[in-house]
């Protein structure tokens, strides 16, 4: 028997919480499964606009809507309830992703002192959440139809509707 082990004793990984119990946040334990929803979000809105709008012009392919509108294309996707939530779900790990991420980058380059670790995440903390909010105020209101453009002489219309 090694002498590292006769010093550890039959634990062989000691977890993380159990020695910094209330010290690791829920995203970083929770790290895989928000880098695969941050993953599959990403492979769906490529699918959605980069693939329907930038690769589609390249190869020449006529998809229902021109290439070139954006807008149609985002009227589609978020008509679709079952995108929107997925896109609501993707946003949500996104938050997740980035408030940890943005302090914990701080942390990598040694910006991390007693005092600039606690602003740090408070920084990172509205800035994240004041980005995903604006992501995500496009989602709903493109869902309910509530979106400026969809509004035609004062009057919103569902994106259904094509009141427009």
């Amino acid at each position: 028997m090694s002498q590292n082990r006769k010093a550890r004793g039959d634990n062989r990984y000691e977890i993380s919480t159990t020695v910094n119990a209330g010290k690791v946040e829920w995203a970083s334990k929770n790290m895989l499964v928000l880098g695969l929803i941050v993953l599959v979000g990403l492979l769906v809105h490529f699918w959605n606009f980069w693939y329907n709008m930038m690769f589609a012009e390249l190869i020449g392919a006529q998809p229902d809507l021109s290439p070139s509108d954006g807008f149609g294309w985002i009227q589609a996707t978020f008509s679709c309830p079952v995108l929107v939530g997925l896109y609501i779900v993707w946003l949500v790990a996104l938050w997740f992703h980035l408030t940890h991420g943005f302090w914990s980058a701080m942390q990598t380059l040694g910006w991390n002192g007693k005092t600039w670790f606690c602003r740090w995440k408070v920084i990172g903390l509205i800035y994240v959440t004041l980005l995903i909010l604006g992501f995500l105020v496009v989602v709903l209101a493109f869902a309910f139809g509530l979106a400026p453009s969809l509004c035609c002489d004062g009057a919103c219309c569902a994106p259904s509707a094509g009141c427009c």
